[in-house]
């Protein structure tokens, strides 16, 4: 088991945002380097939204990312498998995504997962994304 974390949710492939760390936790997870605190929540969450998005089934990306797809490729794929979408959809995608938790349905959980990690001072900290990264030391 590696000491690392996936990739930041922050990172982008051609523009969006969290596509590269779902494909990076299933990577570690083929190879048995993810955590065992991000199994439960494979395909859930973020993944699921990101896929949702998309109009994919996780599991069709996911084996597409075992059998070695890059990000880039494995993007790809999602954009002609699944729903088709004008561009600027994944900008407006990607802001959604860099701004869950602030002042949303997901606000009062944020303040959670915050106090429970003993971040509830962090100012810094006003969505998923940032909670993600300061909770992974970034």
């Amino acid at each position: 088991m590696s000491d690392s974390f996936p990739r930041s949710p922050y990172d982008e492939t051609d523009g969006v945002v969290y596509f590269p760390r779902m494909c990076d936790k299933i990577r570690q997870h083929a190879e048995g380097r993810l955590a065992p605190d991000y199994h439960a929540n494979l395909g859930r969450g973020m993944d699921l939204w990101t896929c949702q998005f998309f109009g994919i089934d996780y599991e069709d990306l996911a084996k597409r990312v075992r059998e070695g797809a890059t990000d880039a490729e494995a993007l790809a794929w999602a954009r002609e498998a699944g729903i088709d979408r004008p561009e600027h959809d994944f900008a407006w995608w990607s802001a959604y995504m860099r701004t869950r938790g602030f002042r949303d349905d997901l606000a009062e959980r944020l303040k959670a997962r915050k106090a429970e990690s003993g971040f509830e001072n962090r100012e810094d900290i006003v969505t998923f994304m940032d909670y993600i990264d300061a909770d992974e030391g970034r």
